[in-house]
């Protein structure tokens, strides 16, 4: 796991959740449409797509390969503005992963999480969101082994068991095809690629932004192609050229860095900015909480202040104060 500072089938019956969308979207990047035509929404249990990739889509949009124009056509969940969400990598006091809160969307490891557990949050009308990271190394990964060691650059600064990856290399997109492929199986709602701003960091390669941009938008339209919603993780330059690719954001620490305005184009697209702030202050002094939380609310951000372990040691939210 990095933080960066500045990381099947639905249930028949299943009960539908206001303001989240699955279906095509329209041209402005609002609420999707459904296969009539229609707006769809359905916050029930998982994605229906088994491991089916689609290559092409119906409205002209990128076939497989193609990563100049992003991949709109299709039916996979699209999150609102509104949405909810808990975001839990690590497991909390208790071993587990605490399934209690009251959200739209729970955010958790691709790799550690059993798929008992997604399927319990599906049933409980959840949607599951399965973070991985892309862009860097991780040796404690069972697919660790397949990297070669002259993809591997750079520890990452404050994680000495990362290394950035060379996001260049063809055998790097292969592995996380198929990381993107054990979401599909393990019938996750979406994903979240993490560490995906080498481009800005001292990687060890010289990656330039045109390499950043290729890469995101490679990860986004393979995500839709098999019918995955994916977040963008941070990357506030290149929100410009990524947007329409992306059905969320994930970000870390926009109130603290004075970043958030950065942000705007997701909300005014439609396109909920899931935010987590870190600082000792917000999670120490309601006060200082209180006035972050009506920044947040005012930009429409659904923030959440949490640890930087992500173990849910403790939680605070701006919709739930």
């Amino acid at each position: 796991m990095c933080i960066c500072m500045c990381a099947g089938c639905p249930s028949p019956g299943a009960s539908n959740m206001p303001g989240d969308t699955t279906g095509t979207s329209t041209n402005d990047n609002s609420t999707g449409g459904g296969p009539s035509g229609g707006s769809t929404t359905d916050g029930g249990s998982g994605n229906d797509n088994g491991n089916n990739v689609d290559s092409t889509n119906d409205n002209g949009t990128s076939s497989a390969g193609d990563n100049t124009t992003p991949v709109t056509g299709g039916d996979w969940y699209r999150p609102s503005v509104a949405t909810t969400w808990q975001w839990q990598l690590q497991p909390g006091s208790g071993g587990d992963l605490n399934q209690s809160y009251d959200v739209d969307v729970y955010d958790i490891d691709l790799f550690d999480t059993d798929p008992s557990v997604i399927d319990a949050l599906h049933d409980a009308g959840r949607r599951v969101i399965c973070y991985f990271s892309a862009g860097s190394f991780e040796d404690f990964r069972p697919d660790a082994n397949r990297f070669l060691a002259a993809e591997r650059g750079n520890t990452l600064e404050g994680f000495a068991d990362e290394q950035w990856l060379d996001i260049r290399s063809p055998n790097v997109r292969a592995i996380m095809l198929s990381r993107l492929d054990l979401a599909v199986s393990k019938n996750c709602d979406g994903v979240e690629p993490d560490n995906v701003t080498g481009f800005a960091n001292d990687t060890g390669f010289n990656l330039t932004a045109g390499d950043q941009l290729d890469f995101n938008r490679f990860l986004a339209n393979e995500s839709h192609r098999r019918r995955l919603a994916v977040a963008l993780k941070n990357d506030l330059d290149q929100i410009g050229d990524l947007i329409d690719f992306f059905d969320f954001c994930v970000n870390e620490q926009c109130h603290e860095f004075d970043e958030c305005d950065a942000l705007a184009p997701f909300v005014q697209a439609g396109k909920p900015v899931f935010n987590a702030e870190y600082a000792d202050t917000l999670a120490n002094d309601p006060a200082a909480r209180t006035v972050m939380c009506a920044q947040a609310l005012a930009a429409n951000l659904r923030t959440l202040v949490l640890p930087v372990d992500l173990d849910d040691a403790f939680r605070f939210s701006c919709d739930a104060p």
